[in-house]
């Protein structure tokens, strides 16, 4: 006799419909790509298990049907970039050019080690990617998990802060950070475990009087990204014994107001092989959308108007102030 179907305690469409909330999307102004999953860093909490093992990459036909849909809709204001380390991809620079020129804002998800470390497969040198990301006056958005190396190395591998300070310094000699210059240079943070970030603006303040003090670097502004229950960090809390618990501590502290401002209400994902997705999360865990589309047969009005298909994971959004590409929502 088959067991009786049960609702998982973390089903967030009946956590949705129990709060009486109701999440549309609302339009499609950020399109945003992941083009590799090539890296130079395995970090733990990575929800795209991205290394220097991958070998998944966009293809030159894919980003030209990328660059072709948002000269066709002007709506689309914002190209974020993403991997992987993106700029690892040998179309990277390609993609940003193009986009730029067609008067589009690029955000670029930008490891900062990568500056130094290089391609891990060809060797190439990263040394140039502040100038050109200067340049094309791409924001650059860039994960530092703590303002102390003990931390930050713990997550993401022995001597990663030494790594990214420096990049920092470099980032800030071409005005990156520096107010009055025009270029946006904003840190995420994950914390370093099971835990919810610290509140937004407090914990950026931290970060401001540490960095300043003790490296004389200077950033925009921090974004505070809860980490996701999915792929290395999933398993991690498998391992451990903690994933319950994490996802009890997700469903305690869901927030109605920082569900309302989620980040797949207003953005589609396209994963390397051109396949949309409703965000980052769901591509990695092949959660298509509702009715399946690639970016080869892109439909805006059909986009902006579907139903988001959400999993227990995008509890990790919604609890707490709020978790999105954009940092805090609520």
């Amino acid at each position: 006799m088959n067991a009786p179907n049960t609702i998982s305690p973390y089903d967030f469409d009946a956590i949705l419909a129990s709060r009486g909330v109701d999440l549309p999307a609302l339009r499609v102004d950020t399109l945003q790509l992941n083009v590799t999953k090539l890296c130079n860093q395995a970090c733990r909490h990575c929800h795209v298990d991205a290394s220097p093992a991958r070998t998944e990459a966009m293809s030159r036909d894919t980003i030209e049907q990328c660059l072709r849909v948002l000269a066709q809709h002007p709506q689309i204001a914002t190209l974020d970039i993403t991997g992987g380390a993106p700029e690892l991809h040998d179309d990277f620079e390609y993609l940003v050019e193009r986009a730029t020129a067609l008067g589009r804002h690029v955000m670029v998800r930008h490891n900062l080690t990568v500056q130094l470390d290089g391609h891990p497969k060809s060797g190439r040198s990263m040394e140039h990617l502040p100038a050109f990301f200067a340049r094309h006056k791409v924001e650059v958005v860039s994960s530092l998990p703590y303002y102390q190396a003990y931390f930050t190395d713990a997550q993401r591998g022995s001597g990663v802060f030494e790594k990214s300070i420096e990049a920092m310094r470099r980032l800030n000699a071409v005005g990156y950070g520096i107010d009055g210059s025009g270029l946006r240079f904003d840190l995420v943070y994950n914390p370093v475990g099971p835990y919810l970030p610290a509140a937004q603006a407090s914990l950026e303040a931290d970060y401001r009087e540490a960095l300043r003090a003790q490296f004389g670097v200077e950033f925009s502004q921090l974004f505070t990204i809860t980490n996701m229950p999915l792929h290395r960090f999933a398993l991690h809390l498998r391992k451990s014994g903690q994933y319950e618990a994490y996802m009890d501590k997700l469903l305690a502290a869901f927030n109605p107001a920082a569900a309302e401002g989620v980040m797949c209400r207003n953005l589609i994902s396209v994963d390397h092989t051109g396949t949309i997705y409703d965000c980052d999360f769901n591509q990695q865990i092949g959660l298509q959308l509702r009715e399946p589309a690639t970016i080869h047969d892109f439909d805006y009005e059909r986009l902006a108007q579907r139903r988001i298909r959400f999993g227990d994971h995008c509890l990790g959004c919604t609890a707490g102030a709020g978790s999105s590409c954009g940092g805090a929502t609520a």
